[in-house]
């Protein structure tokens, strides 16, 4: 007997059966009321099987939830987000099926049916969901752990479900073809160099990551500054492949992972561990208004307190050196004499030490640069204890407006280019 089927076209095809039979290997001679006892069986089975589905899935979604509601650790909230529990519930009518359908179905089917192996790789793939929900989950639990936060946890764990893809889509192959895991890994040999073209991004970020973890040089939450990809921010996520970083602009970089061992960066951690925030920045002082410091001069930097004393020793050297070498007075170029900018540079290196954000403990100086074009540079160079950044440039701030302001008492002038009124009063 044929099969008559009516296609879209509203023509007719014939099919074999013998060609459904060998398809599925449906035994020859069953007569009907084999299948009629298999079709009740079945149907009861199958009625079983989705109760138990429905009663399974109704534990996981409610009493589970409850449950992991009252407890103390958030490891069973993870489990629930990723659906751990639900995809437990969908293997058990698999199970049930895969121990029944050999005794069921052993009338009607052969040992070698493409049923069976689609029952044993469906539940391949189930229990495959349920390692990889465990795995989101674990990852997710171990990230919120205070030793753990910085560590590239998401690659690791990509990596791991990199790997269990890779076994289940073989076990899976192995089931539908009845040929051993071994003979498709013995035919993966021949595709490595195809497979290190394919999966070079992967290899390369997995190498990178391990590096990354190995040396301590990227946590997440680190601030990192990475010009070349225009990032300037903290780090939020490392994967297997790619870095995530959360611009101070809030927008988001993705950098590779194997960048950030190929290409130079700047993590600013160091900074944040330590005991200050650098200082670096310069005023350019006006050459034509050094000079040497005349006795008025000296007479008005003595009331600045932070550079009395310096004034009162600083003279009484001086005076003795000139006398004892029989200096002329009456030019201050003889001998030894003081200048404003030296003056004001002791008098920021005494501010630095009197103001309590300055770190004593590390590097405090003010130095001069080499001359240049725009004047005399005087820098500051010091450590502030306040390392938040906002913080930082309100302080920083603040120290540059008391300096520059503080050039008028020393008879100092800050050097500027040339603006439009600057011209206008040379021509009047």
């Amino acid at each position: 007997m044929s099969i008559v089927i009516l296609q879209a076209d509203s023509t007719m095809r014939i099919i074999d059966p013998t060609r459904i039979e060998n398809f599925f290997k449906i035994n020859k001679g069953v007569t009907p009321e084999v299948w009629e006892n298999v079709a009740i069986d079945g149907a009861i089975l199958l009625g079983i099987c989705v109760a138990v589905w429905i009663i399974s899935r109704w534990v996981a979604k409610v009493l589970m939830k409850s449950i992991s509601g009252k407890t103390k650790t958030e490891f069973d909230d993870h489990l629930m987000k990723y659906n751990f529990f639900k995809w437990i519930a969908n293997i058990i009518p698999a199970i049930i099926i895969e121990f029944q359908e050999h005794t069921l179905l052993s009338k009607i089917l052969n040992d070698h049916s493409l049923f069976y192996k689609l029952t044993d790789a469906l539940i391949v793939i189930l229990i495959t969901r349920v390692i990889i929900s465990f795995i989101n989950a674990s990852r997710d639990y171990l990230g919120n752990k205070p030793g753990l936060k910085d560590k590239p946890l998401y690659s690791y764990a990509q990596l791991t479900k990199i790997f269990i893809y890779f076994f289940a889509g073989i076990l899976v192959f192995s089931i539908l073809s009845e040929k051993s895991p071994i003979y498709f890994l013995s035919a993966m040999g021949a595709m490595t160099a195809v497979l290190l073209l394919i999966f070079k991004d992967t290899i390369l970020g997995f190498v990178a990551s391990i590096q990354l973890s190995a040396n301590d040089m990227v946590r997440i939450g680190d601030w990192v500054s990475m010009p070349k990809y225009g990032a300037d921010g903290d780090v939020v996520e490392i994967n297997l492949t790619t870095i995530k970083v959360k611009n101070f602009d809030n927008t988001i970089t993705t950098i590779p992972t194997y960048s950030f061992i190929s290409d130079s960066f700047k993590n600013w951690r160091g900074m944040e561990e330590s005991e200050g925030r650098r200082i670096k920045r310069a005023v350019n002082i006006k050459i034509d208004s050094i000079q040497f410091c005349n006795s008025e001069m000296l007479e008005s930097f003595s009331n600045i307190q932070l550079i009395q004393e310096y004034i009162s020793v600083k003279q009484k050297e001086i005076s003795d050196y000139n006398r004892d070498n029989d200096f002329d007075n009456t030019k201050l170029i003889n001998g030894r004499s003081l200048t404003n900018v030296g003056v004001f540079r002791i008098y920021l290196e005494s501010y630095l030490k009197h103001n309590p954000i300055i770190n004593k403990n590390m590097t405090c100086m003010v130095r001069q640069l080499a001359p240049s074009e725009k004047g005399l540079p005087i820098e500051i160079y010091a450590f502030s204890k306040e390392k938040n950044w906002t913080r930082f440039e309100n302080i920083m701030a603040d120290l540059f407006d008391h300096i520059t302001a503080a050039t008028q008492d020393f008879q100092l002038e800050i050097f500027q280019n040339p603006t439009g009124s600057d011209f206008n009063n040379i021509v009047k």
